[in-house]
């Protein structure tokens, strides 16, 4: 096995992790006494099952994205979801979730004190049925998910240590004030009356810009600019990170009722039969094109499905998501290749299906939202003949499109000053599993 010259030793990271240990010593954290009035065990016991359901999510892509790239590639790839799970985690609980889901300023984001360190959160009134510190940890799956989503359009090209701050900003800067916009107690987006279910704007568009942001500020990959085309590790790899996330949507949008009821089941159904609708709708088009039915065109066509389905889950009926899945997996594939034929380099297509499928998504909630389906739905989508719910996601759509896509190049651009975002051509063409991590998929014997 060989190894790699020792790096020059970082120790700024060492000591930001040091002085948040030290700091959680100081802070006053335990609470005087924990109220479980107002708690259903049923609704409880429900969310954390689904809040581990999500959090299953983040290993799903690592397989699903790991599969897709090329051999030199794929644990790189992979840890880059994986260390999403301890570095946003943390970010989390010091400032993250206070950001979302603190004391209103301005509708735009948390007040970062308000629960500082998880101040007052396990003692905290509940949300709805469920303790407030399960309503926390839930919300902390989607925001781990959120920035490895982005790495797709930048794999194979990125240093690993300038993606983990720009995670870190990221989550500061562009998940934690959308999340506090759509969902957070005085959000402006909420207080418009726009729906996202599970994260069709928090998630899927913030990672989709950004990761468009990310294609673009990275360039091109060698490999890409010369056509040498490097065909995908482990197709076994991605239908089993498709699987795993398929499973843990469930989690992702039925989760998002905050209860075991009836919406939980409404939505459960919906996430599935769009999933189903877009994989199906993804090989069909293939077909109707010329091309054979392949594992990897109904991987991305169910989570395609996925996507669309989420901000749209709890308000529409199950009819209407087999709509969304069909036209989201579509428009998704046309775009999808189009972008093969242009010099811009989303390596594994994040924008054309997440950023686009989460746009679709959105619009697609405008058209078929109904108070029939959700009592929280006090205007009916455009399909019910109603107009006002549909230009006002049309109007989020664009406002949250121009915040996520110029709020992450100026993320990208602060992350490169501080440690290059890209690197050099040597260690791009030995492939990032050795130069950035000095690991490799298969050892040759005697190396």
């Amino acid at each position: 096995m060989s190894h790699l010259p020792t790096q020059k030793p970082a120790y700024a990271p060492l000591a930001i992790l040091a002085a948040v240990t030290i700091a959680a010593l100081f802070i006053p954290s335990l609470p005087a006494t924990i109220n479980s009035e107002g708690i259903d065990t049923g609704d409880t016991a429900w969310m954390l099952v689904a809040s581990a359901f999500v959090l299953l999510m983040t290993p799903g892509l690592a397989y699903f994205y790991g599969g897709m790239v090329n051999a030199k590639n794929v644990i790189s790839t992979m840890l880059q979801s994986f260390i999403a799970m301890g570095v946003v985690s943390i970010v989390w609980i010091v400032v993250g979730y206070s950001l979302a889901f603190g004391e209103d300023i301005g509708g735009v984001i948390g007040n970062p004190m308000t629960h500082f360190m998880f101040k007052g959160v396990l003692d905290g009134e509940p949300v709805g049925t469920i303790p407030a510190v399960v309503f926390a940890f839930f919300q902390l799956k989607f925001a781990v998910i959120t920035p490895a989503l982005v790495t797709g359009s930048m794999a194979e090209r990125v240093n690993f240590k300038s993606y983990v701050l720009f995670m870190v900003l990221f989550c500061i800067f562009i998940y934690c004030p959308l999340a506090h916009m759509t969902w957070g107690e005085g959000g402006i987006l909420l207080n418009k009356g726009i729906l996202d279910f599970a994260g069709g704007t928090v998630v899927h568009m913030s990672a989709g810009w950004a990761a468009l942001a990310g294609a673009i500020y990275l360039k091109r990959r060698r490999s890409h600019m010369s056509g040498d085309f490097q065909p995908p590790a482990n197709i076994p790899y991605v239908l089993l990170g498709t699987g795993l996330l398929w499973f843990g949507w469930f989690g992702f949008n039925a989760g998002s009722a905050l209860g075991a009821n009836m919406l939980a089941a409404s939505a459960f159904a919906t996430t599935n039969t769009a999933a189903a609708a877009a994989g199906i709708a993804w090989v069909l088009f293939d077909v109707a094109r010329g091309k054979k039915v392949s594992a990897l065109g109904f991987s991305i066509g169910v989570v395609v499905g996925l996507v669309a389905i989420t901000p749209a889950a709890g308000f529409v009926s199950i009819p209407h998501s087999l709509v969304i899945g069909v036209v989201a997996a579509v428009i998704s594939n046309v775009l999808a290749h189009i972008k093969t034929k242009t010099a811009l380099d989303d390596t594994l297509d994040v924008f054309p299906c997440h950023g686009v499928g989460g746009m679709v998504g959105m619009v697609l909630t405008g058209v078929f939202a109904s108070s029939a389906i959700n009592s929280a739905v006090t205007e009916q989508g455009l399909y019910f003949g109603e107009t006002a719910l549909f230009f006002k996601h049309i109007i989020a759509l664009v406002g949250v499109s121009l915040f996520a896509f110029v709020a992450s190049i100026v993320v990208f651009k602060i992350t490169d000053l501080v440690e290059p975002l890209r690197v050099d051509e040597k260690d791009e063409t030995m492939g990032l599993d050795k130069s950035q991590h000095d690991e490799s998929l298969y050892y040759e014997i005697g190396a």
